[in-house]
């Protein structure tokens, strides 16, 4: 009865750990390096912190022109200099970029205003402008989580805020948003 009250515990134990592993969390900069041989980029942030990341073979790159894909010293159209979101998650010591999306062109669009309403379990954003006018976003899964992590901890009702969208079937889609 013991062996079995010990493996129950290892079990758990074992659980939590590969759960806390599958966080995923956003990085918003400036790619300051790639490094193509130790597969790693390094995003600069705001705060002049500098997070390396590695990717893997099923890393997703969003909002590159095609161009841009096939230019020699660019990574899946991204280069060294590119405003980007980086969503990343720890493998052991690691933090591994499982999606990277590029902020501009193509890519996301910044819009900043004030929020107005969030509603997290129904994916709903809406924001007012500085000039009056009111967005509404649909939240992604990811955006959702985040705005229940660290971002909601002031991410309310009057809260100042940059979101990060794309338009998809004429709804624009929240993938990141941050507190400004």
């Amino acid at each position: 009865m013991r062996l079995i009250g010990i493996a129950v515990v290892v079990c758990s134990l074992a659980s939590f750990a590969f759960a806390v592993e599958n966080v995923v969390t956003a990085t918003h900069g400036t790619i300051a390096k790639i490094d193509r041989a130790a597969k790693t980029i390094a995003v600069k942030t705001a705060d002049d912190t500098e997070h390396v990341f590695y990717w893997a073979k099923g890393t997703s790159v969003h909002g590159v022109k095609a161009a841009d894909v096939a230019a020699k010293d660019s990574w899946h159209g991204l280069t060294e200099g590119s405003e980007v979101v980086a969503h990343s998650t720890k493998h052991g010591t690691k933090d591994t970029v499982v999606e990277v999306d590029k902020v501009g062109d193509t890519g996301l669009k910044k819009t900043e205003g004030t929020i107005k309403e969030i509603d997290r379990s129904g994916k709903k954003l809406v924001i007012k402008s500085a000039d009056g006018s009111e967005h509404a976003f649909k939240l992604t899964g990811r955006a959702a989580t985040d705005a229940g992590k660290d971002v909601a901890a002031g991410a309310e009702k009057g809260t100042k805020v940059a979101i990060y969208s794309t338009e998809d079937a004429g709804e624009s889609v929240v993938h990141f948003f941050e507190k400004i």
